[in-house]
């Protein structure tokens, strides 16, 4: 049971970086092309947010796939996107740099998805 968890974590991880990864590479072309100015040391903001989109969809459409319902599924999205729009606040401050809003939207959002998979116990661990 605890090696589906775990495997189940780690499948969300590669399917939010697939999505990152891919999304993001097709982004940032159709926007050079647009020859619209998406440098993430420019907006840190709204590039946290979309590498926060960028995930959940890679995340989203694993988990539909392996047959988890939609509350579940928004609920991982969520946390994808709750320490990009919380800590926002914080770089439009200078409180931190967009990098440390970068890092810490990554670094906040594993244990959020911990968080919700432990809510879900039994739905991560089959």
């Amino acid at each position: 049971m605890r090696r589906h968890f775990v495997r189940h974590y780690l499948e969300m991880v590669a399917a939010m970086v697939v999505g990152m990864l891919v999304l993001g590479a097709a982004r940032a072309g159709v926007l050079t092309l647009a020859g619209v100015d998406h440098s993430a040391a420019r907006h840190p903001e709204i590039a946290a947010l979309a590498m926060a989109f960028d995930m959940s969809v890679g995340m989203v459409v694993w988990m539909r796939y392996r047959g988890h319902g939609w509350a579940g599924t928004l609920e991982m999205a969520g946390a994808m996107f709750v320490p990009a729009v919380a800590l926002a606040p914080l770089s439009w401050l200078s409180v931190i740099s967009g990098d440390q809003l970068m890092i810490a939207t990554h670094v906040v959002m594993l244990p959020l998805m911990l968080v919700v998979m432990l809510r879900r116990r039994e739905e991560y661990a089959r």
